[in-house]
């Protein structure tokens, strides 16, 4: 029902050219025939509208997981440990308090690990379409400060590296 074309194309499309694309689907179409053809066509999930948004996160949080985490319940990047479900952050068994943003920080870190990420970048996974609305994106340098201050207190290496003039990484190495 889109415009320009038909939603189910869309999908085979994204599929064939990038397969490892996760898609949640949200149609005003609820029969149980365009469901099934949705999630056979390779998306993700279904949503049918009208909708909450705390339920479309959660699918997009388990759309993550599964496709960055291969669907663990647990999330492990070095010393550091992640339970999801209770948003438990610990490094070799002691809990760290963080704030949203610093949870929501560290899960984006360590889902594009061994990547170079913008400023930019973090700051539109934190703040969504929000972002294109700051001027700068010097707070980011704030929330990575204390997220590595926090996890080197409990004796976490340092693995997030500044990448002059461009970013951050984090990484084992």
């Amino acid at each position: 029902m889109l415009p320009d074309g038909d939603g189910l194309n869309a999908v085979r499309e994204l599929k064939r050219k990038f397969p490892q694309t996760g898609i949640i689907i949200i149609s005003a179409k609820n029969s149980l025939d365009d469901r099934i053809e949705g999630l056979n066509l390779g998306s993700d999930d279904y949503l049918t509208k009208p909708f909450h948004l705390s339920e479309l996160n959660a699918r997009v949080q388990a759309v993550i997981r599964r496709r960055s985490f291969q669907g663990n319940q647990q999330i492990r990047f070095g010393k550091i440990v992640i339970e999801p479900q209770e948003h438990f952050v610990s490094v070799e068994g002691q809990e760290i308090i963080l704030t949203r943003k610093e949870y929501d920080l560290l899960i984006y870190l360590i889902a594009n690990k061994n990547r170079v990420l913008t400023k930019e970048s973090i700051a539109e996974h934190l703040w969504g379409d929000d972002a294109d609305l700051m001027d700068n994106f010097d707070f980011i340098y704030t929330h990575i400060k204390n997220l590595r201050k926090k996890l080197m207190d409990k004796d976490c290496p340092d693995y997030l590296r500044s990448i002059y003039g461009v970013g951050y990484k984090f990484s084992e190495q």
